[in-house]
C-alpha cells in the first residue's frame, strides 16, 4: 500500500494526540481506521513509528525524523483546498495570513472586518505567530513581518516603519510618578520578556535588558500590553497602540525608543490569484497608514 495524505494526516493526528482515541476526535475518524492508517504506514515504510508506554503512544526516532516532511504535506494540502476554492467575479475562497501576536489581535481586526464588508465571500485564516512562517513551503499566503523577507521568489513590500516606545498608564503613573531619567527607571515595576530578548535587543546601550531588571516577566506581547494596560507598571508598546488609549502616557520618549520596519509578503506564484491579491493590496494600505501613525 502507497504512504497516501491520507496515512500521513493519521500518523500527525496520532503524534500530537498522544493515543488513537484522542486522534479519532479531533480527525473526525473511527480508531480502528486510524490504528490501520498507522499499521499502514509502518508497512510502506518499513519501520516502526509508535511505542506503547503508560503514557500513551510515544513516537520512535523514526518518526520524529518524518515530522517536518508530513507538516509540509499538510502545508500543501491546505495550499491545493485554498487554490481549489476558485476564482470567479465575485472572489471567493480563502486566504491564509501570517502575523506576530501583538500585530494580528491588536492591529489587524478592524483592518480584516473592512475588507470582509468588501469581500464577504474571501475566508481569512489568520495564524499568530512570532515565529516567521515559511512562505515557500505554503505555511501562509500572506506574511506580516517585521523584518525585511530574505527568502527568494516573494513578492514583498515595505508598508512603513512602526515606532516602539516606553509607555505607562496614567494611573500607574499618579501613583508613582514619571520618571525623569533612564537611571530612575530602576526603581519602577517593569513589564519585560522572560526568556525571549528579541524585542529589546534594539535597546541595547539605551537600557539594561537582563530580566531580572523585569517585576512582570513574559513572553506573550498581548499579556505584556494588557499589564501595562492594567497599570501593572512601564513598559514598552508599538507607538500606533498606544495611541488609541488615551490612558497610556509616553515615558521618556526622547531618551529610549526604536523603529522596526513593517513588510508585506507573498509567494510570487500567488500574483495570479484574485482574492490574495485584493487582500495583498488592502492590507499594504491599511497597514501604511498604521505605521504612519507615529
Amino acid at each position: 500500500m502507497d504512504a497516501t495524505w491520507d496515512l500521513y494526516r493519521s500518523f500527525l493526528g496520532v503524534l500530537r494526540a498522544g493515543s488513537l482515541s484522542a486522534a479519532a476526535r479531533e480527525l473526525g475518524l473511527t480508531q480502528p481506521t486510524l490504528g490501520r492508517h498507522v499499521d499502514a504506514l509502518e508497512a510502506a515504510l518499513g519501520a516502526k513509528l509508535f511505542a506503547r508506554s503508560r503514557h500513551g503512544l510515544m513516537p520512535t526516532p523514526t518518526a520524529l525524523e518524518l515530522v517536518p516532511h508530513a507538516e509540509a504535506m499538510e502545508a500543501a494540502a491546505a495550499a491545493l483546498t485554498r487554490a481549489a476554492s476558485g476564482e470567479s467575479d465575485e472572489p471567493s475562497g480563502a486566504v491564509r495570513i501570517t502575523a506576530s501576536n501583538i500585530v494580528g489581535a491588536e492591529v489587524l481586526p478592524p483592518i480584516l472586518a473592512e475588507f470582509r464588508e468588501r469581500h464577504p465571500r474571501i475566508a481569512i485564516e489568520l495564524v499568530l505567530t512570532n515565529r516567521n512562517q515559511d512562505l515557500s513551503r505554503r505555511d501562509a499566503d500572506i506574511a506580516i513581518r517585521m523584518v525585511r523577507p530574505t527568502q527568494k521568489a516573494l513578492i514583498a513590500r515595505r508598508v512603513g516603519t512602526v515606532r516602539i516606545g516606553l509607555y505607562a498608564h496614567r494611573g500607574y503613573l499618579a501613583r508613582h510618578g514619571m520618571p525623569a531619567s533612564i537611571e530612575e527607571l530602576a526603581s519602577h515595576a517593569l513589564i519585560g520578556f522572560d526568556r525571549d530578548a528579541t524585542a529589546f535587543r534594539s535597546l541595547k546601550g539605551a537600557l539594561p535588558v537582563a530580566r531580572e531588571i523585569f517585576a512582570l516577566r513574559t513572553d506573550d506581547d498581548c499579556a505584556q500590553l494588557n499589564a501595562l494596560r492594567a497599570g501593572f507598571g512601564i513598559g514598552g508598546a508599538q507607538a500606533g497602540i498606544a495611541a488609541r488609549d488615551d490612558e497610556l502616557v509616553a515615558v521618556l520618549p526622547n531618551a529610549i525608543g526604536f523603529k522596526l520596519e513593517m513588510w508585506l509578503a507573498m509567494h510570487e506564484d500567488l500574483r495570479a490569484s484574485r482574492r490574495v491579491r485584493l487582500l495583498f493590496d488592502h492590507l499594504a494600505q491599511a497597514l501604511k497608514v498604521y505605521a504612519a501613525r507615529i
